[in-house]
């Protein structure tokens, strides 16, 4: 089966972040099959994650919904694998050390601390992603 998670996923020991405008509580679940936060809105067939906070800064400020960002602390409860949608495409090596899964995501923690993109950096990025549309281009599979 193409594109499914290996067994051992990653060896990235995390702590792994979760990046929405979704309000949520510790011990919640992160499932993917409801709407992509990203892109089109179609349903999603992963539920992605990182283990940086930079990159789940942009989720927090890009995610769709209403409310303020929020980024939580997450833990995967199955295989997981890299992102193709970063690694292959535009950071080799996976430098943003994202993920994505089809289990669940186990919700630890909220993130108080994190500090969001420059009104500019963020400008750029929503700039970038416009061009992406009108190119045709879905970044969320």
């Amino acid at each position: 089966m193409e594109n499914q998670p290996t067994a051992s996923g990653p060896e990235d020991p995390g702590p792994f972040y979760h990046g929405t405008k979704a309000d949520l509580k510790p011990g919640e679940l992160l499932k993917p099959g409801y709407t992509s936060n990203f892109g089109t809105g179609k349903k999603a067939n992963h539920i992605y994650f990182t283990a940086t906070l930079d990159a789940a800064t942009w989720g927090a400020e890009l995610g769709v919904g209403e409310g303020r960002g929020r980024i939580y602390q997450v833990e995967p409860t199955g295989p997981f694998e890299d992102d193709p949608n970063l690694t292959d495409q535009r950071f080799p090596g996976n430098p943003t050390r994202s993920y994505r899964t089809r289990d669940p995501l186990r919700v630890v923690d909220e993130v108080l601390d994190w500090q969001p993109h420059s009104p500019e950096v963020l400008q750029h990025m929503l700039n970038h992603l416009e061009e992406l549309k009108r190119q045709g281009i879905e970044a969320i599979d």
